[in-house]
């Protein structure tokens, strides 16, 4: 499994990036409210575990201000990582990059098609629209969940963070 959600943001790289930096504090302005919150119980630190709702992982590399990396915790049917990136794009200008990619084994293999990509896709487009948002003070094409992501969370809304899970 390969998955590429990308957005070219107005601002220069080094306006974006201490965004990211954001991520799972109480100063995060990024993650999309209308989901499952982003949690790490040592912030965005290597080695600090924890997730959103039930997809489970810790941060594997961090570098302020340009890039953080996740890798999934064992255990869920996806062995692999995901990570955001911030890459200039000439001085006033960059591409927000994020990338899951890794091997789906057991029933993850049927869940993530039919369930979880697209679910993951919308939560990126939101929240890919919140660094927008905050970097240039619009959104030039605002994210839209399809049918069929607005059916599976209105049938399965998002999950809580379990009490005394290292993400609570």
């Amino acid at each position: 499994m390969r998955n590429v959600q990308r957005r070219t943001v107005e601002a220069p790289a080094s306006e974006v990036g201490p965004l990211l930096d954001l991520l799972s504090t109480p100063q995060d302005r990024l993650w999309p409210a209308a989901w499952s919150p982003l949690r790490l119980d040592a912030g965005l630190a290597v080695g600090s575990a924890g997730g959103h709702g039930r997809i489970r992982y810790e941060v594997s590399a961090y570098e302020p201000g340009s890039r953080v990396h996740f890798a999934f915790t064992p255990g869920l049917g996806l062995e692999g990582y995901h990570e955001f990136v911030v890459i200039p794009d000439g001085p006033a200008r960059c591409q927000v990059v994020h990338t899951a990619s890794g091997h789906l084994a057991g029933g993850m293999r049927l869940l993530w098609p039919l369930a979880i990509r697209p679910l993951h896709e919308a939560l990126l487009a939101d929240l890919l629209d919140n660094i927008e948002r905050e970097a240039t003070g619009r959104v030039v094409r605002p994210a839209r969940w399809s049918l069929r992501v607005r059916l599976m969370r209105r049938f399965f809304p998002p999950t809580p963070v379990p009490s005394g899970s290292p993400a609570a």
